[in-house]
């Protein structure tokens, strides 16, 4: 078998595998309508979002957090958003004095206020240290959101909602990105200012 015909059924079984879990993504367009009305609800009222993943998933947690710290499409107020992995001093520290299981969870417990939302990514759903912080979160009066791969699972048991998204983990993960450009665009429609106080804005 050559090589060109082994890179096409590779194309082809991955694309068809992304394609799939995309259509699952779309069929839970009302719950990212729902997160990311609420998220630019609360963000604009002074609460933060607190996000975390490992490995891939932490790189989409933090993809989220700059784009609402900076800017999505248009511009808008900066948001209160922090990715607890990117910390690499409380990590290595809070991971050697307490374990891995605890670096997110007891940052939770740190930054963590009623009102706030902890936005967890794992295409397992199974990370003992996403489920502690989940828990932690829970405990505190955080709304708590999980996006993972295939349910059940015990990090979308133990958040308030879940994401579960159907596929194998490279197609999940790619599927996880889209979502953070969805929440993202929703936050940005609802906080966009009116036409009327940009021209006001302009004026003065």
């Amino acid at each position: 078998m050559s090589h060109e015909i082994v890179s096409h059924e590779i194309v082809r079984r991955h694309l068809g595998g992304l394609r799939g879990t995309l259509d699952g993504l779309a069929g839970e367009s009302e719950r990212l309508e729902r997160w990311g009305v609420e998220l630019a609800t609360r963000l604009r009222h002074g609460s933060r979002l607190l996000a975390a993943g490992n490995g891939g998933s932490a790189a989409e947690a933090q993809h989220l957090t700059a784009e609402l710290v900076g800017r999505y499409r248009g511009e808008r107020e900066p948001l209160s958003a922090i990715a607890l992995h990117a910390d690499t001093s409380a990590v290595t520290a809070l991971g050697n004095d307490y374990g891995y299981d605890e670096v997110f969870a007891r940052q939770v417990r740190a930054h963590g206020r009623p009102g706030d939302v902890l936005v967890l990514l794992s295409t397992s759903g199974r990370s003992p240290n996403l489920v502690a912080a989940a828990e932690a979160g829970r405990a505190l009066g955080v709304t708590v959101w999980a996006m993972t791969g295939p349910g059940p699972n015990p990090l979308a048991a133990a958040a308030t909602d879940a994401l579960c998204l159907p596929g194998e983990t490279p197609s999940v993960q790619e599927a996880h990105l889209v979502t953070v450009h969805l929440l993202c665009e929703v936050v940005d429609r609802v906080l966009a200012p009116s036409p009327r106080a940009v021209a006001e804005e302009l004026v003065s």
